[in-house]
């Protein structure tokens, strides 16, 4: 919300018609209304068992997210390398939050009970809560960069979706995209989005598609599964990238389509990112490669390696987990190419300063070499 501000514009981009006895008209789509009200909506977690209403289920589970949510999206947005505020607990909680608030609004509980080929919407809300961490693992694994729109004039709006999924081959009107679904975030060239606030976003990507953008982009990503351990690299998390206006409106462009029925803004005219952004078609916003990270500073390898006390081992490779009571030679013996890109990897990062100008504010990231600690600088231009 912009200084001094109270209310959002909110546009309905289904209004209602209402029929009377004489006439037919269209309720107005722009409400200037506040942030508590502009997406609520009456008894969406109120369980009904017979005659009798219950309201646990949004007041003990989801009202203990809301409390702790908001500041684990403050550590996430304010993340900083050189301050090294690293803080696993708060982690863990924003993408515990973040895969809630894909679950818990209209159009992600409807999905839900498709999924689930139930239209009982009790059994939904109860099993809801024991699959909250659904999308965490997938999440923990792909490519975090956090991008600033501090230099654009628009910014960013929100949805009754707030957790966004673009993936370039689904446009809107697809298949995959039907009704209350989205493009599974587990395919190779699914990204999904978060708005931290008015000039910050999360990005997530599939490690597979930095990688390979060059295949298929609706088959899943390696080590599907959805519930399972995994390990996360603070170090990883890209930062520094500055939005043009144009990649500004082509995301508020996609949040847009991909909202459920509503969409809000500080300024009325960011609701309307399709009169001012350069292309509207699917495959092609950003060149095709609008919310790709920089390709240049990811490094093939990210093995991790954890000991536990008596010799128990276990060993996380990117995109699948290998659980060993002793070392394993096998392995072991990855070690002869876990640090070489692949050709694929290669061309891409050779190729990508043609497909689209980027401005970077300096980048310095450490990681972890077979054998010692590096230091990677890097000015992008």
């Amino acid at each position: 919300m912009l200084p001094e501000q109270s209310r959002y514009y909110r546009l309905d981009l289904k209004p209602e018609k209402i029929t009377s006895e004489k006439i037919t008209y269209t309720r107005k789509d722009v409400h200037h209304w506040s942030p508590e009200n502009i997406f609520a909506e009456n008894d969406l977690y109120t369980t009904q068992w017979g005659l009798i209403s219950n309201t646990e289920i949004e007041q003990f589970f989801f009202g203990q997210l809301d409390l702790a949510g908001p500041v684990a999206v403050d550590f996430i947005s304010n993340f900083d390398h050189e301050a090294q505020t690293y803080n696993e607990k708060q982690f863990i909680q924003f993408v515990r939050y973040m895969s809630v608030q894909k679950l818990r609004t209209p159009k992600g509980l409807a999905a839900f009970a498709n999924q689930a080929r139930s239209l009982d919407k009790n059994a939904a809300l109860l099993v809801l809560q024991q699959m909250q961490e659904m999308y965490c693992a997938t999440w923990t694994e792909c490519i975090w960069q956090i991008a600033d729109a501090s230099g654009s004039s628009t910014k960013f709006i929100i949805s009754d979706h707030p957790v966004t999924v673009y993936n370039r081959a689904c446009p809107h009107l697809s298949k995959f995209c039907a009704g209350a679904s989205d493009p599974d975030i587990r395919f190779h060239a699914t990204h999904t989005y978060f708005p931290l606030s008015l000039e910050k976003v999360l990005i997530l990507t599939n490690l597979s598609w930095v990688r390979n953008p060059y295949q298929n982009e609706a088959r899943l990503r390696p080590n599907p599964g959805l519930f399972r351990e995994t390990v996360f690299n603070f170090l990883a998390i890209q930062l520094g990238r500055m939005l043009t206006e144009d990649e500004v409106l082509q995301i508020n462009l996609i949040t847009k389509r991909r909202a459920n029925r509503f969409i809000a803004g500080a300024e009325k005219e960011w609701l309307y990112p399709e009169r001012y952004v350069s292309t509207d078609y699917w495959k092609k916003l950003g060149g095709g490669y609008l919310l790709m990270p920089e390709p240049r500073l990811i490094h093939m390898g990210g093995e991790t390696m954890i000991g536990y006390k008596g010799g128990p081992l276990t060993l996380f490779v990117p995109a699948r987990i290998l659980f060993s009571l002793v070392p394993e030679p096998n392995a072991h013996s990855l070690g002869h190419t876990r640090y070489h890109k692949s050709s694929r990897a290669r061309q891409f990062a050779a190729e990508f300063p043609t497909h689209r100008l980027r401005k970077f504010a300096q980048v310095e990231i450490e990681f972890v070499t077979k054998h010692c600690f590096r230091t990677l600088k890097a000015i992008l231009v």
